[in-house]
């Protein structure tokens, strides 16, 4: 049997919304093991000068919870 646990994570980036996603796996990562997607729920930016300053995603990650009996 498969359990999977999901997660809400808040990521940035100042370079597009695809690397505010890698940035939320990159840091999930460190802490979460077994990721097996991401769902990105929202997108949004900031604006600084009529310019998009930041990208933003509020994710949901899921991952494997691991047995070790």
């Amino acid at each position: 049997m498969s359990v999977l646990k999901v997660i809400e994570i808040l990521g940035n980036s100042t370079v597009s919304f695809e690397d505010a996603v890698q940035n939320v796996i990159k840091e999930a990562s460190k802490s979460v093991k077994n990721i097996k997607s991401v769902y990105v729920k929202d997108m949004q930016v900031t604006v600084n000068n009529n310019k998009i300053a930041e990208y933003r995603v509020n994710t949901k990650v899921t991952f494997g919870i691991v047995d070790h009996n």
